[in-house]
């Protein structure tokens, strides 16, 4: 029989990204659409940016919340790394 004290901690899953229904106005959606893509943003990225700016502004981000993860393509690797 084993120790209970002796149990192995839970594994942590990575916590899941959020995803919100959100309704808008068809022209708010159009004109925060332009403004992401001339900030080379899709419009769900640039709703996040901005609702993280609001909530730092205002002192309401959470002191865990990390960053904003990167989409895309991963940066090249120089020649010769691992």
């Amino acid at each position: 029989m084993t120790d209970p004290s002796e149990a192995p901690t839970p594994r942590r899953r990575p916590q899941q990204r959020k995803q919100v229904l959100l309704r808008l106005d068809p022209s708010v959606y159009d004109a925060l659409a332009r403004w992401a893509s001339d900030e080379l943003r899709s419009a769900n990225a640039q709703i996040e940016f901005l609702l993280r700016r609001a909530l730092a502004e205002a002192g309401r981000l959470p002191g865990e919340t990390g960053p904003i993860p990167r989409r895309g393509r991963p940066p090249r690797k120089p020649p010769g790394a691992q």
